[in-house]
């Protein structure tokens, strides 16, 4: 028998607070983008089709809106978990990210212009 105790080595990976702080505010991101496109549907639904008291009209501009809204909400969520699940690569994520959410935001100005034209 040995009398040499075993240390146990832990593979500690340490979340600082900068990181929490991000995911949360990118879980809140998604979350607010999430509520705002579920109440604007809601108030369509209510208003237009429960009650009746305003005709809308889904145009380029209400399209637009309920696609870069729900999109976002998305995004937001799978970059919290993307970066919640991998921290070594959150700086690449981040700015993945960012380059997405500008193509997207392009795309869909252009989409929009097109549309009116």
């Amino acid at each position: 028998m040995s009398k040499i105790k075993k240390k146990r080595f832990e593979d500690l990976t340490t979340i600082s607070d900068l990181d929490i702080r991000f995911v949360k505010i990118m879980q809140f991101s998604g979350w607010l983008f999430l509520l705002l496109i579920v109440g604007f549907l809601g108030a369509w639904l209510l208003l237009d089709a429960v009650l009746e008291i305003i005709n809308l009209e889904l145009t380029a501009t209400s399209f637009s809106f309920i696609i870069f809204t729900g999109t976002n909400s998305a995004i937001c969520f799978a970059l919290a978990t993307k970066i919640k699940n991998n921290l070594d690569n959150k700086r690449q994520f981040f700015l993945d990210w960012l380059l997405g959410e500008f193509i997207f935001c392009m795309l869909a100005v252009f989409a929009v212009a097109a549309y009116q034209f």
